[in-house]
């Protein structure tokens, strides 16, 4: 019976969990619709950069010097932030060697994408030198590189405990005082793990008695400077990002089972971890992790993350981007939550889970936990009980580390939902930065990447998130893999399997009114009444305060300031038509935003309806069908977006009656006098016509008569058929039609007698049968 009722449950759970309509929240929150989308061809102030490389994939901004730092397939770049395609850019090769591509070909790799060095780690080692690792063929390798001589060492280090043999394993890295934090699957067939490595004191995750990693793919990492400003002497973290398989109680899928499901985690260490001394040595003693959860069980997979406000803990918080889970291929949809640190921190403050041998899977902790906490950082209040560093730490606490590194309660995202939801898009990678209005508001801008090269820029708002606008950023659909924002160079920069492309975060020009401007509800756009244009904040940044506030924005109704303005843009011309009665006639009005309803108006106050009265209403226009005098006027084509109305067309219809044309009088002419001699000449030489064309037809008659009338005297035959045992026969005969005066004559020729019959000579051998046409028949 459950068998049966599971198809049944799984539909109505994908009909609830999918975006769709609400009664209880507006559906722009289920499924926002970008206000505006801008195709390829209508980009402008866009820079490009594309070497002979590939994979654009690492992307390192340097604000002080202004530069750009590209690792690719085989090769690294040094770009002008202020303008990467300007052809000035510096560049190193870096590809592995045939021998070394042999060797990973002889592996089974694929020499077409995997056997070639991959950067995929780029950092600012020191003041002089940058550092990066490569896949080199699955034989990783790294390299301190000369910032401002931009070349390859003479020498180079190992990197297969820095770096990822894959190129397409999941990999984060970062450089925090000198020492490398990196979390990948380093080897062939390693387990996935978190490793400190150029530091005094390496580290790792545990892999006994049980697992802390289980075939985990990581996507994000960053450090929180929580010893900054902290009153307790707390020590700074490394949060980490992932999707993992997992058997914890609750974590289970209808169609998976707990084996295989995968669910988001999100995990930290202390940066100031030396781990233990007896237990846990070269082992993190700080290692928790925690259940990441956005809207319900079907969003699992972790696609990217973003940190905003790092440097200060007390306002650090993530968004992340997630995709449904892999078991559903039939369905593409992504969602969006945001989770504050404060929030992070309670869940691993909380309760802890434990490995059940008995049902081989996560259950909660019920049990005592001993003192100091297991998995804290060193603080003051250690500090004075003698617990200097992590390998003062008693045996108790990193046994009871070792066996719990799992949280029981999960962190939700903040309102205890998603921002957004999004059908048929699947977000790749995402950035943002918070941007503090000249009214005083801060609100943060995303910028999303999907998976077929788009650019969703969207801003947080109290209700969810407001797309403003997509942006086509390549003409061939490709993988938007990576995101870095320059508030210096206000740019964006995108990399791609293609290139490199450096976009304006705002292009405030485009809103040509005071509705316009506001409507879009950009934090970085608003409206200046005294320039009478859409500004950027940022070039009225130097003005006084009185001057900035006089900036007209509306970011979070997206309606109102504009009352009071003229500059609602100049009205469009009246444009005439003029049809005839009972023809069709097209009234073109393009709609900018997608927000917006097209709302149509005659003489100014009846409103049309799609249907009615020979209107139809669609996303290019009214057409007019079979077009009556009642259809003339003046129309009105209107946007209605936010409960705002604004002017887009203005046409006036004029409906002309559709009368015959007039029968050609007889001319009051002298010359009138000829028209019958006329129409004599006229009419013999019709007859002329006529009688030459009877005697062509004649002659024609006469000559396909004799050609049929031998192809007849061929098929005109009698076949007989007699059986060899007793006398049944079959007659056949097919007789041809005769043009008048033809003769039977020369019928003997071919083998038949007279008559058209088979002679008795003729191999086939005949009997005489009758010279008229009869249906064939059987004798017996």
């Amino acid at each position: 019976m459950w068998g049966r009722l599971w198809p049944f449950l799984l539909s109505i759970l994908i009909a609830t969990a999918v975006p769709g309509p609400s009664l209880r929240r507006p559906s722009r929150e289920l499924d926002a619709t970008p206000r505006m989308t801008i195709p390829y061809e209508e980009l402008s102030g866009t820079r490009h950069f594309a070497g002979q490389a590939q994979n654009y994939s690492t992307l390192l901004l340097e604000e002080a010097s202004a530069r750009l730092l590209v690792g690719a397939r085989g090769a690294l770049f040094s770009l002008s932030a202020n303008d990467i395609g300007d052809g000035a850019h510096k560049e190193i090769h870096w590809e592995a060697s045939p021998e070394m591509q042999s060797k990973c070909h002889q592996k089974g790799k694929n020499n077409q994408t995997e056997c070639f060095n991959h950067v995929r780690f780029l950092q600012r080692l020191n003041s002089t030198h940058l550092y990066a690792c490569g896949t080199h063929a699955f034989q990783p390798l790294c390299a301190a590189i000369d910032a401002e001589a931009f070349t390859l060492p003479t020498s180079f280090e190992e990197g297969k405990e820095k770096c990822p043999y894959d190129p397409a394993r999941g990999f984060t890295g970062l450089i925090i005082d000198g020492g490398l934090y990196t979390a990948t699957r380093y080897e062939f067939r390693s387990i996935p793990d978190i490793r400190r490595s150029r530091h005094p004191h390496s580290l790792r995750t545990e892999e006994t008695p049980m697992h802390w990693l289980n075939d985990a793919e990581f996507v994000f990492s960053v450090l929180v400077r929580e010893s900054k400003a902290s009153a307790v002497g707390d020590d700074d973290k490394v949060y980490y990002f992932f999707t993992e398989r997992a058997t914890e109680e609750g974590s289970g899928s209808f169609t998976q089972s707990r084996s295989s499901h995968r669910v988001a985690r999100v995990a930290r260490v202390c940066k100031g971890d030396l781990g233990g001394k007896k237990i846990l040595q070269k082992k993190w003693t700080s290692f928790l992790k925690a259940r990441l959860i956005c809207h319900i069980p079907l969003y699992e997979t972790l696609r990217g993350v973003c940190s905003l406000d790092a440097e200060t803990s007390s306002r650090t918080h993530f968004y992340a981007a997630f995709t449904l889970s892999t078991q559903w291929k039939t369905l593409e949809a992504s969602a969006i939550c945001r989770y504050d640190l404060a929030e992070i921190q309670a869940v691993f403050a909380g309760p802890y889970m434990e490995y059940q041998d008995g049902s081989r899977r996560w259950g909660r902790y019920e049990g005592g936990v001993p003192e100091p906490r297991p998995g804290s950082c060193i603080t003051d209040s250690l500090r004075s009980q003698g617990y200097n560093s992590s390998q003062d730490l008693p045996s108790l606490v990193l046994d009871f580390v070792k066996l719990h590194p799992l949280m029981a309660r999960p962190v939700v995202p903040t309102r205890g939902r998603p921002l957004l939801l999004k059908r048929n898009v699947r977000y790749t990678h995402l950035t943002g930065t918070p941007v503090t209005t000249p009214a005083g508001p801060t609100y943060d801008l995303l910028f999303l990447g999907t998976a077929d090269g788009w650019i969703h820029k969207a801003v947080v708002l109290g209700s969810g998130m407001h797309i403003i606008e997509e942006t086509q950023v390549f003409r061939e659909p490709q993988s938007v893999e990576n995101l870095v924002i320059s508030l210096m160079q206000h740019s964006l920069y995108v990399g791609a399997p293609s290139g490199v492309i450096q976009l304006p975060l705002s292009s405030c020009s485009r809103y040509r009114s005071c509705y316009d401007c506001i409507l879009a509800r950009d934090p970085y756009c608003g409206w200046d009444p005294g320039t009478h244009a859409c500004m950027a904040a940022t070039t009225i940044a130097n003005r006084s305060q009185g001057s900035r506030t006089a900036l007209i924005q509306d970011i979070e109704r997206g309606n109102r300031g504009c009352e009071s303005s003229r500059d609602t843009g100049p009205p469009p011309p009246l444009k005439t038509r003029s049809v005839l009665r009972g023809d069709d006639v097209l009234l073109p009005c393009d709609q900018p935003s997608n927000l917006a309803r097209a709302l149509w108006l005659l003489n100014g106050s009846m409103g049309l309806s799609d249907g009615q009265g020979g209107y139809r209403v669609g996303v290019d226009g009214l057409l007019v069908t079979d077009a009556q005098p009642e259809h003339s006027g003046n129309y009105g084509c209107y946007a209605e977006e936010n409960g705002l109305r604004t002017l887009l067309a203005s046409y006036s219809l004029v409906v002309r009656p559709a009368t015959p044309a007039p029968a050609p009088k007889a001319p009051d002419t002298p010359g009138a006098q000829l028209a019958p001699d006329v129409r004599l000449l006229y009419v013999l030489a019709i007859a002329a016509l006529g009688g030459l064309c009877l005697i062509l037809a004649s002659s024609l008659l006469y000559v396909a008569c004799l050609r049929e009338g031998r192809r007849g005297r061929r098929r005109k035959y009698s076949l007989g058929r007699a059986s060899r045992a007793g006398g049944s026969a079959v007659q056949l005969q097919t007789v041809s039609g005769q043009c008048p005066g033809e003769e039977d004559e020369g019928d003997e020729e071919e083998g038949l007698g007279p008559g058209g019959q088979l002679s008795p000579d003729h191999p086939w051998g005949g009997s005489p049968s009758p010279t008229t046409p009869t249906a064939p028949t059987a004798t017996s």
